[in-house]
């Protein structure tokens, strides 16, 4: 097991690392300075021992229920935009104060999926990250809750930290919680339940892991979107690690290879940045059910999806738009970006290629989906 983890993280120089609010603060004593403290310091460490290091941060809401004196989380969008308004600069200048005593700086990067899912904006972010990084500056992100809604929002910073780090092509991704790591059920409701102390990624689906809510008052997430966000890097070949973000020293140690928290290891076979962006950034506008035939064909032999194996479209969406792809039965196997309109597509499915320009007119391409925009899920 030691070797294992050895093996997977000598090469790491580059690293996500995601603070949840249920370390940063609580509803009895607000936010937790010596935790803050302790993340300024080890970072600080890290940085001058080589690592380059993005912070993922919760805490906002955290930071202005402590101002606006709350008891309880908000409920409403509104409340929730209005406490994080008034808490992130305070989240953000206990960072400042905290960093500044090891000399070290610190940015503010605030994102949202927009921001992630259109590809220039993707790549314009990528610069200014990549930027902060060759400066040695610690990059501090968080979702920006202030104007967030659900058709714009990532959904927790745990998935925001996955995005992260396809985002700045990291080698590893920390993921620090309440919990020292992954169990088969959760440890503060059931005392015999046992940390697992690796994973493969094709475990994840598998074994009984973080089947049970681990949220509290302070948290948005839970367990299951840190497996979540385990998968989506995963998928991009990077290994997640869960653990304790209070106990002490605790980054260090994990780069150590102490057997501390949960190692996840990725998949063999990744995906490209791009096509991790088309897979996870990118919010399906609508469906496209396809035959048996269509299916085997873009699973098995690695074929673009062609209008013939088209039988329903769902939705409404444009050329140039992620759509899922379903089998007979519904289920959701690939997705990708579509050639054509859903109105376009309706009249041309279940045509063969030469077909498609007498129906419409026109062609744009001979492929719904083109085998380099489509990903299997």
């Amino acid at each position: 097991m030691k070797e294992i983890r050895k093996r997977t993280l000598h090469k790491v120089r580059r690293l996500v690392v995601k603070v949840g609010s249920s370390i940063l603060a609580s509803v009895e004593k607000g936010l937790h300075h010596e935790v803050f403290s302790q993340l300024a310091e080890e970072i600080s460490e890290l940085k001058r021992e080589g690592y380059e290091i993005v912070l993922v941060s919760s805490g906002a809401v955290a930071a202005g229920m402590e101002k606006l004196g709350y008891k309880t989380r908000p409920r409403s969008i509104a409340d929730k935009q209005a406490t994080a308004a008034v808490g992130q600069s305070r989240l953000m200048n206990l960072y400042e104060e905290h960093f500044s005593r090891h000399q070290q700086l610190v940015a503010q990067i605030l994102l949202t999926r927009d921001d992630l899912s259109h590809r220039r904006r993707f790549l314009n972010a990528r610069n200014t990250l990549l930027t902060l990084l060759g400066l040695g500056i610690v990059p501090i992100i968080n979702e920006n809750d202030t104007v967030a809604v659900d058709e714009i929002k990532v959904g927790d910073n745990d998935n925001l930290s996955a995005l992260v780090t396809n985002l700045v092509e990291a080698d590893l991704l920390i993921i620090l919680t309440d919990i020292d790591g992954i169990y088969d059920a959760d440890p503060r409701r059931n005392p015999h339940a046992q940390r697992i102390p690796l994973l493969n990624d094709s475990d994840l689906g598998t074994k009984k892991v973080a089947e049970e809510d681990t949220l509290n008052e302070m948290s948005v997430g839970g367990m299951v979107s840190k497996i979540q966000a385990a998968q989506k890097a995963s998928h991009f070949g990077v290994p997640t690690m869960v653990a304790g973000g209070a106990e002490e020293k605790i980054l260090s140690r994990l780069l150590k290879g102490e057997e501390v928290g949960t190692l996840i290891l990725p998949k063999r076979e990744t995906l490209s940045s791009r096509k991790h962006w088309i897979a996870y950034n990118l919010k399906p506008r609508g469906d496209v059910v396809v035959d048996e035939g269509a299916k085997k064909a873009v699973l098995q032999k690695g074929r673009s999806l062609l209008p013939s194996g088209v039988v329903e479209v769902h939705g409404s969406f444009e050329r140039g738009d992620s759509v899922s792809c379903l089998g007979p039965r519904g289920k959701e196997f690939a997705r990708g970006l579509v050639n054509y309109s859903a109105s376009e597509l309706r009249r041309i499915s279940g045509l063969r290629t030469e077909e498609i320009e007498t129906i419409l007119g026109y062609r744009y391409s001979d492929e719904v989906i083109h085998r380099d925009d489509l990903v299997v899920l």
